[in-house]
């Protein structure tokens, strides 16, 4: 099977820094080549009313960002000899071009805070835009030092999206030789108003037989990987932060339902991106277009 490459947002900013060795490390791992990339974005292009003429980075801002990745790759080499970095820049709107890259990327990697080329790359647009679009899983790193240690933790509601992260969630615990976690959360109705005929026990039977069905397939594909659930009557958001507190790892679909509706465009994702403990993976698609099946 083809190795496809890790493509690292890289812009010199410490976020995208601890991404870069994020994605060395998982590398090591996998034996994927890294790829550090710098998108030049043309001054003027968000003039809102009346469009300046586009103006690119002159050869001396080239040049400088240039020795920048040049100073990258020689950091990588000296840290980890075996993986094979290989920078380089795109011109365009980062967002657009990282989901370009990404129809050829086995992973897409970003730091938490950006400047320069990917400016905002948690809170503002660009984020939000290639882990929406992404053709392969986005890791988002937050911190300074992702954990070493710990295990892999998936949050799963049934819906395609939320089945396609557990099958991920799965391949990167046997992977890591880590064990996984898995939630499910189901956010009770308001305690002033709750439905007539609203029975607690029984919804939250009904959510862990659909929990245990759901793992089944999965746990004898892999049944190497150490597994433990839990279904929490709580806000999924608030759920999920305190899961990823010992983890190393979060995985969770690009959409969702019932508990995790929203993962990627609402509140629980934006929660997660802004407040996880450990890297975020979103997955949308699988590289190349594969099926479950296929990891």
């Amino acid at each position: 099977m083809e190795i496809r490459p890790i493509v690292v947002g890289y812009d010199g900013s410490p976020g995208a820094g601890v991404a870069l060795r994020w994605a060395l490390d998982e590398a090591a791992r996998t034996g994927a080549p890294v790829h550090p990339t710098y998108a030049f974005e043309p001054f003027g292009a968000s003039a809102p009313l009346a469009p300046a003429p586009l103006l690119w980075p002159d050869d001396t801002a080239r040049k400088e960002i240039a020795s920048m990745l040049d100073e990258a790759v020689a950091a990588a080499a000296a840290s980890h000899p075996t993986v094979t970095v290989r920078a380089g820049t795109v011109d365009g709107p980062p967002s657009v071009r990282l989901q370009e890259l990404s129809r050829r990327a086995g992973l897409v990697v970003l730091g938490s805070r950006g400047h320069g080329g990917f400016g905002g790359l948690l809170v503002g647009s660009t984020t939000v835009s290639v882990t929406a679009h992404a053709h392969c899983p986005v890791v988002v790193v937050r911190g300074t030092a992702p954990r070493a240690g710990g295990h892999v933790v998936t949050g799963v509601d049934g819906s395609p999206c939320s089945v396609l992260a557990l099958g991920y969630a799965f391949a990167q615990a046997a992977g890591r030789d880590v064990p996984l976690h898995v939630v499910r959360a189901w956010k009770p109705p308001a305690a002033e108003a709750p439905p007539v005929a609203f029975d607690p026990e029984a919804v939250g039977a009904l959510e862990r037989a659909e929990l245990r069905d759901l793992l089944v397939g999965w746990q004898d594909r892999w049944p190497e990987v150490r597994v433990t659930s839990e279904v929490v009557a709580d806000a999924p958001g608030r759920t999920l932060i305190d899961a990823t507190r010992h983890a190393q790892l979060v995985v969770v679909g690009s959409r969702g339902r019932g508990g995790f509706r929203g993962l990627l465009m609402g509140s629980v994702s934006q929660q997660l991106l802004h407040h996880s403990h450990c890297p975020v993976a979103v997955v949308r698609e699988l590289p190349g277009g594969r099926a479950m099946d296929d990891l």
